[in-house]
């Protein structure tokens, strides 16, 4: 009963393909709620933290160059900069003490003009393996910071660095980068043209004179 529970929840609250990725899952040996990540969000300057809530990890995802940049913290930490002002995290706990794991503390601050603020704080489960940030600024530089928590160990911290670009300003990159190549392409054919009328107004086709009357 509870793994029946337990399916029709993880359909409910997974996107797209819940259905096949669940039975992927399933063929692979890993049981549902493995898919299922607990987690409280803790805002600044309060001690009591939100109510428990869950989402599902994107283990699938794979980052487009086209959409997406990629930053990395130098061990497991990825940030993946989406063109809509989010980012999603991404990361892998040490196998070797996988056993000993209690979860994952995500901590995070950006740089202003002329002070530094703190983000938002996430307390994450043991299976959480991701972590949608959204609404970030643009221009701004972020680090996030994730402790790995152990029951009898101490904890591992890992940060990465990332800034997001504007909204868009791939788009006028590409378009600005279109405009010069077809102005340029203008600019060889009217160089062509000028040229060719220079060339036939210095040099004029010989022309035969006439033949004189009576000859």
């Amino acid at each position: 009963m509870g793994f029946v529970v337990t399916q029709r929840l993880s359909q409910r609250l997974r996107r797209g393909s819940n259905v096949a990725k669940s039975t992927q899952y399933r063929e692979h040996g890993a049981r549902p709620y493995e898919l299922m990540c607990p987690y409280k969000v803790i805002s600044e300057g309060q001690v009591n933290s939100r109510s428990i809530c869950f989402r599902t990890t994107d283990s699938d995802f794979n980052c487009d160059q086209r959409n997406c940049k990629l930053f990395r913290s130098g061990r497991s930490l990825v940030a993946n900069v989406l063109r809509n002002n989010s980012v999603l995290l991404q990361w892998q706990p040490p196998t070797l003490y996988i056993n000993d794991l209690k979860g994952f503390y995500i901590n995070c601050s950006w740089n202003g003009t002329f002070t530094r603020f703190q983000c938002d704080s996430v307390h994450l489960g043991i299976s959480c393996r991701d972590y949608l940030l959204t609404n970030l600024h643009d221009n701004v530089k972020y680090t996030v910071c994730l402790q790995t928590l152990y029951r009898n160990r101490t904890s591992v911290e890992e940060c990465v660095d990332f800034t997001v670009e504007p909204v868009g300003m791939q788009d006028i990159v590409i378009a600005m980068t279109a405009v010069g190549g077809s102005i340029c392409v203008m600019l060889v054919i009217i160089c062509l043209l000028v040229a060719y009328i220079t060339e036939n107004l210095m040099h004029p086709a010989f022309t035969h004179p006439s033949s004189k009357r009576g000859l």
